[in-house]
């Protein structure tokens, strides 16, 4: 983010529903549009004329795929950053339902029944082990040591909530510019996962950064500080 200001850019980092410095806590986020909040309220204050380059990460994807449905004039490209990427082909329900379903039992991952065992569970939060093995792999170690004092759990949100908040259309969501920059070494979103949401919705642009893990921003800051430029550029 420092190199994109000294750069030139003006650059918002939004911290979603329960993420980052956000305040809430994940059973205080139980809709889809709770975590992703943050940035419709970011968007919808920005004048009719601004246009923005969105930068969604992860789960973030879903949280810009939201904004492109509605608020696609003031958007120039959106950049999916090993994001979960959806579209009318694979749609959100079922990336996020197979995405969950490979990291929820792994490792020290654990998840909490806050409705008692038979019902779904409510939160799923990353174990140390889990993210040193899968998020930060090719990362410092430092920035590992961060996350595990800041990790907070994640609310585990229904197909239903998912499928009526991630409506997307060809006229609003697909008239805004796509970019999908892979992450090589991902463990988390495999290669052929991120390859697959390509496959199923096209992108207009794919980007790959070679040796980078889940956190792109931290195994390979630079690379993807010279692609995101690149873009900007266009």
């Amino acid at each position: 983010m420092a190199s994109l200001k000294t750069s030139g850019h003006n650059v918002t980092a939004l911290d979603l529903g329960a993420s980052g410095v956000n305040p809430k806590q994940g059973l205080e986020i139980p809709h889809l549009s709770d975590y992703v909040s943050p940035l419709m309220k970011f968007m919808a204050s920005l004048p009719a004329d601004e246009k923005v380059i969105l930068v969604g990460h992860s789960l973030g994807g879903f949280a810009i795929s939201k904004a492109m449905e509605t608020f696609p004039e003031k958007i120039s490209v959106a950049v999916f950053v090993t994001a979960l990427m959806p579209g009318p082909t694979l749609n959100a329900t079922t990336i996020f339902i197979e995405s969950s379903k490979a990291a929820i039992s792994v490792l020290d991952n654990r998840v909490t029944f806050d409705s008692g065992p038979m019902n779904p569970p409510t939160t799923f939060s990353f174990g140390p082990k889990y993210l040193a093995s899968y998020l930060y792999p090719l990362s410092p170690i430092q920035d590992w040591a961060l996350a595990t004092t800041v990790v907070r759990p994640l609310y585990l949100y229904s197909s239903d909530d998912i499928s009526k908040e991630i409506v997307l259309s060809s006229k609003m969501y697909g008239s805004v510019k796509r970019v999908f920059i892979v992450a090589a070494e991902d463990k988390v979103l495999t290669k052929e996962f991120q390859q697959l949401m390509i496959e199923k919705n096209p992108p207009d642009e794919v980007e790959e950064i070679s040796g980078s893990d889940h956190m792109a921003m931290m195994s390979k800051p630079l690379q993807l500080f010279t692609l995101l430029m690149r873009i900007a550029n266009k």
